[in-house]
Order: structure tokens, then C-alpha cells, then sequence
């Protein structure tokens, strides 16, 4: 080295560099002199010797070729400060000078961060996947928009740089401002690389806590935004902003931008997706266009605009031909931005709707795989119960062991072109082209499963097509093809089902996919109504069992609902929405999205194929996760425009017009029946018996069951731990906490004895006064039912997971001598107990009502709220249902009553027809409230479809009989039939008829049904006064 030279100069003056600006001085001198940026340049030439970073002689080249030569797009200079710019053009240059100190390749790789400020130059070469440009797009979208995709565990990796870093521990309330640029020149004259500069800066608001609903660019925008932006632009993000604040999804639009050019336009919600920055740029080169400038830009009403330039790699191209598409798409995109198949995409083997679809066959398949079902039949009616526990621990091991969500996975990326035939058969029936769709056909497909079995030597890869096979072949409708969605919707016909697995059949069942979640809704009448649970998995094992459970959950769920909802007029449905491992925190953006995703197939559109022809309403209502979101869901009917929008949800605050069973206690007033019914059997006083419950003084059951009872409660467990007492606990105590909603945990201990005790979930190593030492309080808490110490008179369960007690483990609820530690059980949490447990407890002595008859007061509730909903006027609804300022209508109060009446009055009857026809025949109670409710529902259906409806007097009787008296008073018979859907209606009066026959009549009856409906009216003189 020349000792008598700066590195700079030692550098710059080596023979061999070739990416240091060699053009004649003078030439890029006369370019700058015409350039409109020359002032700036000058003031960037000023910052860049003061820094003296940069040998003198080298500043003007550099500068010069920057402004005149690189090829940045105006608005760069337009919107960049010239000390910002500086700073630019000294990354670039000591990028130049490692590359010549090292003699290798140019790796723009610059970053530059400081507080609130971010710069990153990279080489960009527009339509190679492999340019570093997209790993920083990944980076910046996780770490300054917050909104990065990151790989499940246990998912196998997919692609290189596929994943974003996790986002930083905290975030500012709004992302960052983004304005990237891609240089048309290169970096020097004897140089092939451009680059690809993005500028992030943190916004800085003029009203920084703006309302969600506001849409004034002056007072939500950036203030550099507002000062800097152009009015033509002001006017499109104007458009945008006013249209996107009253939608749940993307607004998408796009703009002609000078030859040849286009500006796509993007606004949608922050948070409401996940990796929608980077998905929509590698969309954009999948159709080979490239952006010559792109910007996000931050609103402080939430919302967020992309602004991005784009031209077809091939300048031949119209772009005409592929910016609509590209819009399309962008909707698509922003459901299913990115998943653990989006690597068929990227690679090109798949378009995005294929790997959308191949998606969606995935999880489709993973659910419904026919899992050893005949062999399993054909092994538990040989063996007796005492063995079936072993058989049914070997038939999950063999289902999960052959069938893992990453084995079906494995298959629909080894098969891309199966999954490309099966997309194009998909396609002919749902989307509505030019040349129109094809017609429904359940059958069709025989020359594709011919196909899929030459294709395939494995049979466990066959029968995965297959099943996605089937899933077209019963898809009736769906929004895959709508302009504007935020989840995908597919509407099945349930006759894919396995009759074995799932002997009873659905009306109807909904997939419902979104980028945080999946999940399903399940109806067993046309007319049914359920709540919609949330389902969240505290860690990856807990959330491989749930996404292999989670239809034959949500199935049991509403198959329960169909049982227990046998004496109103909806039939029993459920929703469930199981939240990815990674968005666990996002409960309320997949509740919207799964909602708005339902409406989309309830209200008429031209853009969906309809296969089903008819009008289909659901009425939902609060489950676990979901109670504070229903006054939204109906809210959000109204604006889409549904007609039912007042009877969509149940569960409403009272301003709204709902009945909140918590504060009623409507579910427990049917539970706390069945309790004090056995006990006036047994000639007890209830005080004098001790009570085991699940779910805690803070939840709905749990809290109104101490409120309700006056046993000697000995233990309680709920999220907070295991509140136990031997001697029973202090009932005052537990009473407050009930009151005040809070955990079992904020027990004062000193009211203990000195037995009693209270381990945390959060505890570990904890001695009980036993001595005994409990190594994980969380472990002790999931398992404290099976515990010895749980022991007394009645067990309510009033929360916990379902499946708590099954044949594995229901032999630990039994005392040394084999006796039930729980004589008396009244199933309040759905589906706590498997039926064949309870059958086990039930062949050792104990009694036990099953949820489908206890918990019923919610539903009868509900249905009642309903009703009132679909009979009043929207005027009158306000001002009988409504509570405003604290004021609660008198008609509200009455009605409430009237509710209560119906609950107890249904729990009382239903308890009586079972415990008499035990004391008849000896079958488990368990048995008979599904006999009970199979003969109601069978009877219900009979009824709607005879004579017997077209006899007006008589159906004027049933429903005055079936309606709450203060909304019979109100409006009188006649304007609630004119009211209320004909559907509807006849529903309230067949669930009315035939509850009351099979409450009074019993199960033994000779041709209950025949003579009932075609003999003789005779017997409707037992259930109501003609």
C-alpha cells in the first residue's frame, strides 16, 4: 500500500476496480446541470464533505452517477431528505470499497438504523426468487411492520428464507412508513447490478388516538405524507380510506401509470393478516411483473395503503393482460398469504389459487381420512367395556402414528399435478366464467380417481386425493371466487361423512379457513342455532391434539346441541374456530373473519355458484372465547345487509337487546333442577350434602352454581388451581368471589381448615397438609377430578375440556370397593364425560344426567331471545328489549321471568320422563335422554310435515301456549305467525307438541307417532286444553 494515500484513495485508484463510477466527469457534470434535482444534489454533495467520509475527488463522480445514471425514480428525490440521501450514497460507496478490497462479487447488503429511522440497499433483479431483495422484505415485514409469517414448529421447512424472524417483544402501536425504490441503472458503467432501496421511518401523526372510523387524510396521515404527498395521490388514498374503514377486508384497487405502467393500490386493516407485504410482491413476479417504486404508509386509524408501481419484466407485454389478474389474486392472497405449502407457489409449480386449494385439500383430507373405522367396529362389539379403553387408547395411536397433518402434507407437495387436476375440477363447478359452470353432481370424478390410482403405487397417498376428491364432489358453494373476502367458506353437503364414525348425519356443515385459523360450523336441522367456540392450544403438543380432534369435536358439540335442544324449535348446531400456534393472541380477528366469511354464503351474490339453491339462515350465539364478540357479529349482519341480522347472535349486551345467560344464571337454573330433583327423590336436604365442581367463581356455570346452591362445597377447580376443602369451604367466601367474578385463587386462605388448601397452576413442589408433595400445580389442576381427595355427594362439572372423563381413565372416579366417589352427577360442561364412561359410572351405581338433558337452559334462552328478535319490529325491539342508560324495560323484566319459568318448567318435565322410565325398563339414564331426545326430534319432524299443521286453530293454540306470555299480551298470536318465518313458526310448533307428548307419554307407547299424527287427535287433550 501506498503509504503517502488514504485507504479511500489507496482503493479508488487500483486498475482493477470496476465498480467505481468511471464516466467522464464532465459528461455526468452536463447531465446534472439538466437534472431538476440539482440543488439537492449540491446540498448532498455539502453533507458528504463535511462528513468527510468520502474522498474528495470521488464525491461529484458519485453523485453525479447517483442522480443521473442509477435510474431512481423520481419521487425518491421528491420525498427524501438531501441529508438522508447523503447518508444513501455513503452506504453504497463503502459497499464498494469492501468489494474492491476483497476483489469479490458486489453484496449490497447495507443497513442503516437509528431511532424511528431504517435504510436498507440490496441488488435487485427483477423475476429471480433468489434476490436478496425478498429476505429483506421478509425482515422488515416482521420487525417494522409486524405482520411476518413465522413456521410452526413442527412443521418441516419449506423453502429457504421462507420464514420471517420473530417480531420484536414490543411494537409500536402503528407499523413503519416504507418508500422503496429499484434503480433502472446500475451501480457504475461497467456494472450489471441495480438495487432496490427501502426507507423506513416511524409515522408521526397530527392526532395520534384517531377513531377506527375516521377518514380525514389531515388528521390520520403522516405528516410528512400530507406535506410531501401530490394531490393526485391524496385523491386515490382518499377513495381507498373512506371504502376500507367500513369493511372487514382489503379494499384492492389499480390505476393506469404512464406507458405501459400500472399502480396497484392496496388498503386493508393492520393485523388483520399476516405476511401480505412480501406474499403480494412474490404474486407479482409469479406473473412476471417487477415494481419500480412501491409504499406502505401508516394511518393512525389502523388502517394500511400499499402503493406499488408495476411493469411487465417483458416490455412487449401489455400489462392490461395481467393487472386485473394480479388484483384478483391479491384477495386470495390476503386470506392465505403464506402456509406450509406455499413453496409449490414460489417454485412455480403451482399458480396461487392451485396452492390455495392445495391447501385447502390438505387440512380437508387430514380431517376426514377414513381412520380404521371397520376394523375398529368390528373389534368393539367383541370386546366388553372393561377392554374397550385399551382399544380405543390403540385406535387414536394408529390414526395419529398413519395419518399426521405433516405425512398428508408430505403427499400434496410430493403430487403437484394431482393437485393441479383436482384445482381444474373445482374450478368447472364454482367458478362462474364466460363460458358458465358446470352442474352439481355428487358422483362425478370417475375418470380422476382412475387417474389418481395410475398415478399413485401408495395407498395411504391415495387415499388422500381421494378424499380432496370427495371434497369437491360435495361442495355446494363457496367464496373462493368472490372479489372481496377475508376467510374462505366451503358449504358441504355432509354426505362425505363415515356413516361408522359418524352415524348420525348433519344438515349441513361449513369449512371455514382463515390465515390465523381454520374451523367448521355443523347443523343438524335447517332451522338450528349454537355457539361458536374459540378453540387455543398453550402449546404444540396441545395443538396437534386439537387440530386432529377438531371436527369430532365441533361434531359432538352440536350433535350434544341437537340432543338438549329437543323442546325448542332450532335443532342443535356448533362453530368452532381453532386459532394456528402462532396467532394464538388473535381470537377476535379470526372470530370476524370466520363470521363475515359465513354471511358471505348466507346473502345472495352473483359472483358465488350456488349449488344449493335455497335460502340458508344460522343463528350463533356465545361460547367459550366468544361472548364478547356477539354484539359485533350482529352489528356486522346489519351492515352486509342481512335481513335476520337482529336474530344472528344470542348472548347480546342488554343494550343490545340480549339475554346474558352469566347474569341470569339461565344455565345453571336448568342444571341446579336435575340436582334438586334427585335429591327430593332421595328425601335430602340439599344443605347437608357435600358438592365437587369444575370451572370457578369466575366463569358463567361455575359462579352461578355457588350462587344457586346451598350444599357444603369441598372443592373447586377451575383456571386458577385446586381450591380444596375436606370440612367444606367457608360459603360466604366463595359466594364473594362468585359475586365479583373472580378465581378461585383470591380465596382468603386463613378460611381454610387445617386440611384445606389451594395449589396454584403456577406452583411446583408444593407440600399439601398431607404431606404429600405436588411436583406441577398445573398437572394437579388438569387432573384433580380423578384425584382421591375428590370425593362427595354430588360432582357438577361446570367447566373443563371435553373428554375429561373417557374409558382410559374413568376407572380412577371409583372408590377401592368399586363404588362412584361421586354418587350424583349432573353433567353441566358439554360433553365432560364420554357416553361410555358415563355408562361405566352408571353400571357401578351412580346417577348421572347427562348434559343434553342438565345444561338446556342456555339454549331455551337463547331461543327465547330469538324469538323476540324475529317477532318485534326493529321500533319495537328498541324499546322493549333494549336497556339504555341503566333503564331496563318493564317488558324486559317480564320477559326474563318468562324465560325462567320455560327453562325450569323443561328441566322439571325431562327429569321426571326419565327418571320414570328408568324406574320402568332399567336403562341408563344416559341411554334415555338420547332416546328421549331421538323420539322428540323424530316426532317434531312428523308434526311439521302432517295435517296436523294446516289445523290453524290448533296451531294457534300451540304457539300461544309455546310463546312467552308478556310477548302474547304485546303482540297477540296472529302478528307473531305473521311475523316470524313460516320455517320458523313451524318449527316452535312441532319442538312444542312433541316435547310435551314424549314428557307426558313416555318411550313405551305402542306407535306413539302413527297414532298420534293419523289416528286421533285424542291424545293432544294431555298436553293442552283444545
Amino acid at each position: 500500500m501506498n503509504q503517502n494515500l488514504t485507504i479511500s484513495q489507496e482503493i479508488a485508484a487500483q486498475p482493477k476496480t470496476v465498480y467505481f463510477t468511471q464516466e467522464d466527469g464532465n459528461a455526468l457534470s452536463a447531465l446534472l446541470d439538466q437534472c431538476p434535482f440539482k440543488a439537492q444534489a449540491t446540498e448532498v454533495k455539502q453533507h458528504l464533505l463535511g462528513e468527510r467520509l468520502i474522498e474528495t475527488s470521488r464525491i461529484d463522480p458519485e453523485v453525479d452517477w447517483f442522480y443521473c445514471k442509477l435510474g431512481i425514480d423520481s419521487n425518491y428525490f421528491e420525498s427524501t431528505p438531501a441529508v438522508v440521501i447523503a447518508r444513501h450514497i455513503l452506504s453504497l460507496y463503502a459497499a464498494k470499497m469492501v468489494s474492491h478490497a476483497t476483489a469479490s462479487k458486489l453484496e449490497v447488503q447495507l443497513q442503516s438504523k437509528t431511532e424511528g429511522s431504517a435504510t436498507f440497499i440490496t441488488p435487485s433483479n427483477p423475476g429471480k426468487r433468489d434476490s436478496p431483495a425478498m429476505v429483506i422484505e421478509q425482515f422488515i415485514e416482521s420487525q417494522y411492520f409486524g405482520e411476518g409469517y413465522h413456521q410452526d414448529e413442527n412443521a418441516a421447512p419449506v423453502a429457504p428464507a421462507l420464514n420471517s424472524p420473530k417480531p420484536p417483544a414490543s411494537l409500536p402501536p402503528h407499523g413503519y412508513r416504507l418508500a422503496c425504490y429499484r434503480t433502472t441503472g446500475t451501480v457504475s458503467n461497467s456494472s450489471p447490478v441495480h438495487l432496490r432501496l427501502y426507507y423506513l421511518t416511524m409515522p408521526i401523526f397530527p392526532v395520534a388516538d384517531a377513531s377506527t372510523t375516521e377518514t380525514d387524510l389531515n388528521k390520520i396521515g403522516d405528516m410528512s405524507f400530507i406535506a410531501r404527498s401530490s394531490d393526485a395521490t391524496k385523491k386515490i388514498y382518499q377513495e381507498v380510506m373512506n371504502e376500507v374503514v367500513h369493511k372487514l377486508g382489503p379494499v384492492i384497487k389499480h390505476y393506469p401509470y404512464q406507458t405501459n405502467g400500472a399502480r396497484l393500490v392496496i388498503a386493508y386493516r393492520r393485523g388483520s393478516t399476516h405476511s401480505y407485504w412480501s406474499a403480494i410482491s412474490e404474486l407479482y413476479h409469479y406473473h412476471s411483473m417487477y415494481s419500480t417504486h412501491k409504499y406502505v404508509e401508516q394511518f393512525s386509524n389502523g388502517i394500511v395503503i400499499y402503493s406499488i408501481y408495476l411493469r411487465p419484466l417483458v416490455p412487449d407485454v401489455d400489462i392490461n393482460t395481467l393487472i386485473g389478474k394480479i388484483s384478483e389474486q391479491s384477495s386470495l392472497v390476503y386470506v392465505l398469504p403464506r402456509t406450509s405449502v406455499t413453496s409449490l407457489f414460489l417454485t412455480h409449480q403451482l399458480s396461487f389459487p392451485e396452492v390455495t386449494y392445495a391447501y385447502i385439500g390438505w387440512k380437508f383430507a387430514y380431517q376426514f381420512l377414513n381412520r380404521y373405522s371397520t376394523e375398529y367396529s368390528a373389534l368393539a362389539h367383541v370386546y366388553d367395556s372393561s377392554k374397550q379403553s385399551m382399544l380405543a387408547q390403540l385406535k387414536t395411536r394408529l390414526s395419529k402414528d398413519t395419518f399426521t397433518e405433516g405425512r398428508v402434507r408430505d403427499a400434496v407437495m410430493q403430487y403437484p399435478e394431482l393437485v393441479k387436476l383436482l384445482y381444474t375440477d373445482f374450478e368447472k363447478y364454482h367458478f362462474n366464467g364466460p363460458n358458465g359452470h358446470q352442474k352439481y353432481d355428487a358422483t362425478h370424478g370417475a375418470e380422476i380417481l382412475t387417474h389418481i390410482k395410475r398415478t399413485i403405487n401408495n395407498e395411504l397417498d391415495c387415499q388422500i386425493f381421494s378424499a380432496i376428491l370427495s371434497f369437491n364432489r360435495h361442495l355446494v358453494k363457496t367464496n373462493f371466487y368472490k372479489n372481496t373476502k377475508t376467510a374462505l367458506v366451503f358449504r358441504l353437503d355432509p354426505g362425505f361423512l363415515s356413516t361408522t364414525e359418524y352415524p348420525k348425519t348433519p344438515f349441513a356443515v361449513f369449512f371455514v379457513v382463515g390465515s390465523e385459523f381454520r374451523g367448521f360450523h355443523i347443523r343438524f336441522r335447517d332451522i338450528a342455532r349454537g355457539g361458536i367456540r374459540i378453540i387455543r392450544s398453550q402449546n404444540t403438543t396441545q395443538y396437534d391434539h386439537n387440530s386432529s380432534s377438531l371436527f369430532d369435536e365441533n361434531f359432538n358439540l352440536a350433535s350434544t346441541q341437537q340432543s338438549k335442544n329437543k323442546d325448542i324449535p332450532e335443532g342443535g348446531s356448533k362453530g368452532t374456530i381453532l386459532l394456528s400456534a402462532d396467532h394464538q393472541g388473535k381470537a377476535e380477528v379470526a372470530f370476524r373473519k370466520y363470521i363475515d366469511g359465513l354471511v358471505d354464503l348466507l346473502l345472495p351474490n352473483e359472483e358465488i355458484v350456488d349449488h344449493y339453491a335455497k335460502e340458508e339462515i344460522l343463528f350463533l350465539g356465545p361460547d367459550e372465547g366468544t361472548a364478547d364478540f356477539m354484539n359485533w357479529a350482529s352489528q356486522h349482519a346489519k351492515q352486509r345487509g342481512a335481513h335476520f341480522w337482529k336474530a344472528f347472535t344470542t348472548g347480546k349486551s342488554l343494550s343490545r337487546g340480549g339475554i346474558p345467560h352469566d347474569l341470569y344464571g339461565m344455565t345453571t337454573r336448568s342444571i341446579h333442577q336435575y340436582v334438586l330433583g334427585v335429591l327430593a327423590k332421595q328425601g335430602r336436604d340439599e344443605a347437608s350434602c357435600t358438592k365437587f365442581q369444575t370451572g370457578g367463581p369466575d366463569g358463567d356455570l361455575g359462579s352461578n352454581e355457588i350462587k344457586i346452591s346451598t350444599d357444603k362445597t369441598i372443592g373447586i377447580v377451575d383456571g386458577s388451581g385446586v381450591l380444596y376443602d375436606p370440612l367444606g369451604l367457608n360459603r360466604a367466601e366463595i359466594e364473594l368471589l362468585a359475586g365479583k367474578r373472580q378465581m378461585a385463587r383470591y380465596f382468603d386462605k386463613t378460611k381454610l381448615s387445617a386440611q384445606g388448601f389451594f395449589v396454584d397452576v403456577a406452583d411446583n413442589d408444593i407440600k399439601l397438609p398431607s404431606g404429600e408433595v405436588i411436583e406441577s400445580g398445573l398437572l394437579f389442576r388438569n387432573n384433580f377430578h380423578l384425584n382421591p381427595l375428590a370425593v362427595a355427594d354430588i360432582f357438577v362439572p361446570c367447566g373443563g375440556r371435553p373428554e375429561s372423563v373417557q374409558l382410559v381413565n374413568v376407572n380412577q372416579l371409583f372408590t377401592p370397593s368399586g363404588e362412584s366417589r361421586f354418587p350424583i352427577i349432573v353433567e353441566g360442561a358439554n360433553l365432560f364425560f364420554t357416553q361410555k364412561a358415563r355408562l361405566m359410572l352408571e353400571e357401578r351405581g351412580a346417577i348421572i344426567f347427562k348434559d343434553a338433558s342438565a345444561n338446556k337452559g342456555g339454549v331455551t334462552s337463547s331461543s327465547l331471545e330469538v324469538l323476540s328478535a324475529l317477532a318485534l319490529s326493529d321500533e319495537e325491539f328498541v324499546m322493549n328489549m333494549c336497556v339504555k342508560d341503566g333503564v331496563v324495560p318493564d317488558f324486559y323484566n317480564a320477559y326474563i321471568k318468562d324465560v325462567h319459568h320455560t327453562i325450569e318448567e323443561n328441566a322439571r318435565l325431562e327429569f321426571e320422563c326419565i327418571w320414570k322410565e328408568h324406574e320402568k325398563t332399567k336403562t341408563p339414564r344416559s341411554i334415555l335422554t338420547d332416546l328421549i331426545s331421538n323420539k322428540i326430534n323424530e316426532l317434531d319432524d312428523s308434526i311439521q310435515t302432517s295435517p296436523l299443521w294446516d289445523n290453524i286453530d290448533l296451531r294457534k293454540k300451540i304457539i300461544s301456549q309455546a310463546c312467552p306470555k308478556v310477548l302474547l299480551n304485546l303482540l297477540g298470536v296472529d302478528k307473531i305467525i305473521e311475523r316470524v318465518p313460516v320455517a320458523y313458526v313451524k318449527a316452535i310448533f312441532g319442538s312444542y307438541l312433541a316435547s310435551r307428548f314424549v314428557y307426558q307419554c313416555g318411550l313405551s307407547s305402542p306407535d306413539i307417532q302413527q297414532s298420534f299424527i293419523h289416528q286421533s287427535t285424542s291424545p293432544l287433550h294431555i298436553i293442552i286444553d283444545i
